[in-house]
């Protein structure tokens, strides 16, 4: 594995003048723009393509593998959705580029609609991310007064308007085709696919759609070459990675190392190990809330890369790492992530919106000692019943976190349900603290 020695993706962030355009310019912004212009579209995709970046927004699908997806002869304009609304609790890094360094994002943007030959470039972005917002908003019009968003675009030919859209604060607009219809003004419902968005997408035009990470990486790609960036890393998961480190961390915020670091490495070398030294890591949830558990003595050897967290049962998703130590009650813990969906769920299909509001309420039962011995079954045949049975995967997102959690930590379960009270007690300030 190829480590990566110098940061790349955040290597301005300390800079407080970097939001500006005339700063960003001095230290490189809007260089390599001239030059992807000049490859020509099919070129930048290409070049994309060889590098192995896969989508940095959860899935890791192959990104130049995805822009071939949209139709090569059509008279339909087509679209770039940034898919900017970055609602997975645990996870922040989007926002930290947005904020810290939007013309890197611009440029990244810009490229990117430049290879799949964009008209018009959607930014979709969260709508509690108000600095993020207001940052982007700004970076955009500094950048189409320099003429790199415009009419000919450099004197190449291509034109492209960027429109900056707030979200409503739904969890669920995050899903692509969920985003895409509240981009359109309508109720944030997901659509059934086929049609897929590279054929049918925002406003029935083919539409391309990626998340800030990953389109943040394209400069860099063009700039220093595809062999470079495949070179960091491991095979197959390529490039350098923001990572989101937060719970019981000694530095909690957002890494940036190589895509597929071992855990231990990131929690010790990056995160300065457990808050409490004293205590021992108990679980965690690499990937973002919707990810499954993984217990601490897993977390040993465990590579943080996609192939490797689907091997077992997990995914990296959004890199939204959340540590927990031997204080933390996973019972409650679990609580706390079914709550949210409960809360999210869009309510379009059955099983999620009945479903999540279900699996909640039994583990709510259980964590305050009300539980009985057929709650873990019930809990997880609902669980079963949501899973793969609705049009997007939010049923998921929340059914498979619940069943990790029962199949790993089912003692703690049944000791809340044998005793009739979380043994947990209560400390100062309302959290749990392990037993003596």
């Amino acid at each position: 594995m190829a480590e990566l020695k110098e940061k790349v993706l955040t290597r301005h962030v300390g800079h407080a003048d970097q939001i500006d355009i005339g700063a960003a310019m001095a230290r490189g912004a809007y260089t390599v723009l001239p030059k992807g212009l000049k490859l020509g579209p099919d070129a930048v995709v290409e070049e994309v393509k060889k590098s192995g970046l896969r989508g940095r927004g959860g899935a890791g699908f192959p990104t130049g593998v995805k822009w071939t997806f949209m139709p090569q002869e059509t008279p339909k304009p087509r679209y770039l959705v940034v898919n900017a609304d970055e609602s997975e609790p645990g996870t922040f890094k989007d926002r930290l580029l947005m904020e810290k360094d939007p013309h890197l994002c611009l440029e990244g943007f810009l490229l990117s609609g430049y290879a799949i030959k964009a008209s018009l470039i959607f930014i979709y972005i969260r709508g509690e991310f108000v600095e993020a917002y207001q940052t982007l908003l700004r970076a955009i019009e500094q950048a189409r007064a320099k003429g790199y968003i415009g009419v000919n675009v450099l004197g190449s030919g291509w034109d492209v308007d960027v429109i900056l859209h707030r979200g409503a604060g739904a969890y669920i607009c995050g899903e692509e085709t969920a985003l895409m219809e509240s981009l359109e003004g309508k109720r944030g419902y997901p659509r059934l696919k086929p049609p897929f968005p590279a054929s049918y997408g925002v406003y029935g035009n083919p539409t391309t759609i990626n998340n800030v990470e990953t389109l943040a990486c394209v400069p860099f790609i063009l700039e220093r070459g595809a062999e470079w960036f495949a070179g960091i890393g491991r095979e197959k998961n390529s490039g350098p990675k923001l990572y989101c480190l937060s719970g019981h961390v000694r530095r909690p915020g957002v890494v940036e190392t190589e895509l597929g670091i071992p855990l231990m490495k990131l929690l010790g070398d990056h995160g300065g190990g457990l808050l409490d030294p004293s205590r021992r890591l108990k679980g965690v949830i690499p990937g973002g809330s919707s990810a499954a558990v993984m217990t601490g003595q897993e977390c040993q050897d465990l590579i943080m890369d996609f192939d490797t967290l689907a091997s077992k049962g997990s995914l990296l998703g959004s890199a939204g790492v959340i540590f927990m130590d031997d204080s933390v009650c996973m019972v409650r813990a679990l609580e706390r992530v079914l709550r949210f969906y409960a809360h999210e769920s869009c309510g379009q299909c059955t099983p999620c919106r009945i479903g999540s509001d279900w699996i909640h309420r039994i583990v709510r039962r259980i964590e305050q000692g009300r539980g009985t011995a057929q709650d873990l079954d019930t809990l997880v045949s609902v669980c079963d019943g949501m899973v793969g049975k609705t049009i997007c995967v939010f049923a998921d997102a929340a059914a498979i976190p619940a069943k990790s959690f029962v199949a790993k930590f089912r003692d703690e379960f049944n000791d809340h349900i044998n005793l009739q009270r979380c043994p947990f007690p209560m400390a100062a300030g309302g959290a749990r603290r392990a037993p003596a």
